[in-house]
């Protein structure tokens, strides 16, 4: 039995965050991660086929945002803006366009004069059901399904206005040379200070008592501390007893149970295809296949492919899809090569073309499902209306002993992002660096 100041369950960028500040400060930590590798639900990925690493998980850097670029200036990694044209294919017409919502300042308009929160379905039955907003609603339900991943009627309409003023949506970045620099970074800085990273580690029980607790992993190994830090993903904390990656708390939690069953959690399923050429903006296929010159995003009515994009102004012929929110639970059990298929159908139909075209030019693909990933179950949280009063009690501590931080505890515009992660892994080493005692 190994014993510890601070123990932290997840590796990802709430819990390395968190481990870093911890291990300088001089405390004995160490990190449980049931994958065999750090970063959580951001990967960076060298696969097999394709030119260029992918990213299996987060990719884009939305906004300006501090704690995510102080931590890039400090990683020395740098990136650069998504550049070129937004497309938008509705009932087969295809047409550039950046505007993601029809009637959008009529929205922002009735939004900002909310004085209490509805959920975004209560919102458009009560301001606009009529036939004239048909176009609003349909877009709008497309973007909080797309975008955030939920479900429309759970999603939070206020949280939804302050997100769509916050302009993050259209001011996005890459990390030059993938997300996991920046992992990799935080991991590396957490060891130099003594803390350690145990990997392929996946814990089955927190067993805990006011200033101890002891955590049981299913490959029979055992650790001991005094206080508790949990960053695993909501969909893992939400996790049915007795499947794979679920955590069971001795005693149980069931105030803070309660608070989780009042998050929402997005599901989504990533499509990677690496094609021969970028044959949406090659003069020699515009006979076969529809030209977007410069296409950045794409977003059309094609099921269950909706969205995808380009790292224009990058060449690399590589097209990224996303299926999230209900579409994404509809399909997620489908296999790997049936997803393909049906995403495939889909640019057929947005770029007005065959599936044995572009199965011609297909080159590499991968299909990233992160709704059966056991230690993810999800993608990304999203506000609900009982959200801020949940993550007030899911972020005050447990007896001074069992911490919880995560991108779902974020408080913020940023919501399920690295952003929310990293701030959220920043503030629960705040709050032990005010409360652990040394053990020596």
């Amino acid at each position: 039995m190994s014993k510890f100041d601070i123990l932290i369950v997840g590796a990802g960028a709430s819990g390395l965050m968190a481990a870093r500040h911890l291990a300088k400060a001089g405390y004995k930590v160490a990190v449980l991660e049931a994958r065999d590798r750090t970063g959580g639900r951001i990967y960076t990925q060298r696969a097999a086929g394709f030119s260029v690493p992918i990213e299996v998980g987060a990719e884009f850097v939305h906004g300006n945002l501090p704690v995510t670029q102080e931590v890039f200036k400090e990683a020395g990694i740098s990136f650069f803006a998504m550049e070129g044209k937004s497309y938008q294919v509705k009932h087969g017409e295809l047409q550039q366009s950046d505007e993601f919502i029809d009637n959008y300042q009529e929205l922002i308009k009735k939004l900002n004069k909310l004085e209490e929160d509805l959920t975004l379905a209560a919102f458009l039955e009560k301001y606009f059901k009529e036939e004239q907003y048909t176009g609003l609603r349909e877009s709008v339900t497309k973007f909080a399904e797309g975008y955030d991943a939920a479900n429309i009627q759970q999603l939070s309409a206020m949280a939804l206005r302050d997100e769509l003023q916050s302009g993050g949506a259209t001011n996005s970045y890459f990390p030059k040379g993938g997300y996991s620099q920046v992992l990799d970074f935080l991991a590396n800085e957490a060891q130099a200070s003594g803390c350690v990273i145990h990997l392929s580690l996946i814990v089955q029980e927190v067993r805990w008592q006011a200033g101890h607790v002891e955590v049981l992993c299913e490959q029979e190994q055992s650790f001991t501390a005094s206080k508790i830090l949990i960053t695993v993903p909501l969909g893992v904390l939400l996790s049915e007893p007795g499947s794979k990656g679920h955590i069971r708390f001795t005693p149980a939690l069931p105030e803070k149970s309660a608070a989780l069953q009042t998050l929402g959690f997005g599901p989504v399923i990533k499509i990677l295809l690496e094609f021969k050429t970028a044959f949406w903006d090659n003069e020699k296929n515009k006979q076969q296949v529809s030209q977007l010159p410069e296409l950045s995003f794409l977003f059309s009515d094609a099921t269950p492919a909706p969205t995808w994009w380009t790292h224009f102004p990058e060449k690399t012929p590589l097209l990224t899809g996303w299926i999230s929110g209900p579409l994404a639970e509809k399909h997620k059990d489908l296999t790997e090569d049936d997803i393909i298929t049906e995403a495939l159908k889909s640019l057929a139909y947005i770029f007005e073309t065959d599936t044995s075209f572009l199965q011609g030019q297909l080159i590499a693909k991968q299909v990233v499902n992160w709704v059966t990933d056991p230690f993810a179950r999800g993608a990304y949280t999203y506000a609900t209306v009982a959200s801020k009063k949940a993550r007030k009690v899911l972020t005050q501590p447990q007896d001074n002993t069992l911490f919880f931080a995560g991108e779902a505890l974020y408080e913020g515009e940023a919501m399920g992002t690295v952003e929310a992660a990293l701030a959220s892994g920043h503030e629960a080493a705040q709050q032990l660096l005010g409360s652990v005692v040394k053990e020596r």
